[in-house]
């Protein structure tokens, strides 16, 4: 079936962390286990990365719809000054 992602912008300033949760993406493809669903990042964060928790420091370029559930990902910014608006894919 169809994969539906429900999305909220999230703000970061220099040095923030931000714990992804259900509140921010949101994804089901219609089957009854939604925690199976995995996410690539196919375009990073420019001032910032994506990490798993329990590997401060290391980017991951995919995670797990139950790794977001347990709130186990972060995107985290980089500290690079004049970061304006910017998305990860």
């Amino acid at each position: 079936g169809d994969i539906v992602l429900l999305a909220k912008p999230v703000t970061l300033t220099e040095g923030d962390r931000v714990t992804l949760t259900t509140d921010v993406p949101v994804a089901t493809d219609g089957t009854s286990k939604p925690e199976k669903l995995l996410y690539a990042v196919s375009l990073p964060p420019v001032h910032g990365q994506i990490e798993h928790i329990n590997y401060p420091g290391v980017p991951i370029s995919s995670y797990r719809q139950l790794d977001v559930v347990a709130q186990e990902v972060s995107d985290v910014h980089d500290n690079s000054h004049g970061a304006g608006k910017e998305s990860l894919r």
